[in-house]
């Protein structure tokens, strides 16, 4: 995965998409752009290679600075590697239809605002019981994995702890 982050008049924003429905998993759900490793790749170049078929952001234009914690999800427990990068300008995206419905990009301070974000206590079948985080974007709700990057993230860039 990739988590885009570049300044656009002044506020520091990042790119998410909705996955589009031909998809066989998380289909229709808002992540970062990212997929899976082809043989011999290395994680950060996969991640590169993955956001340039998805929304055709250019891999030269991109710094990889760091990476967040992985993760898995209930669905799908191959671990996900998330990747932080910055590009220089805001990126054109071209969202690739068969993997992408919609690609889009948000202000760090829009996932700040309370109206935003919130958090719901889930019990899971076996009885373990985990705080799960939602943004309500326009048109979007981001929850799961990407939810919980987007808290790790904003922790990270923003010097307190956001939520």
């Amino acid at each position: 995965m990739l988590c885009l982050l570049f300044d656009w008049e002044g506020q520091c924003r990042l790119v998410l998409t909705r996955r589009s429905s031909r998809m066989r998993s998380h289909s229709h759900q808002v992540s970062f752009p990212g997929g899976r490793l082809e043989p011999g790749e290395e994680l950060s170049g996969a991640a590169l290679r993955e956001a340039q078929e998805e929304v055709g952001i250019d891999p030269a234009g991109v710094e990889i600075i760091g990476r967040l914690s992985s993760l898995s999800t209930v669905l799908n427990p191959s671990p996900i590697t998330p990747f932080v990068g910055v590009a220089g300008e805001r990126p054109r995206l071209h969202p690739n239809p068969a993997e992408v419905e919609r690609a889009f990009d948000v202000a760090l301070v829009e996932l700040l605002d309370p109206e935003v974000y919130r958090e719901e206590l889930w019990t899971f079948p076996d009885g373990s019981e985990r705080s799960m985080a939602f943004f309500e974007l326009m048109g979007d709700t981001v929850w799961g994995a990407t939810a919980r990057m987007l808290v790790e993230l904003i922790d990270l860039v923003v010097d307190h702890t956001a939520f």
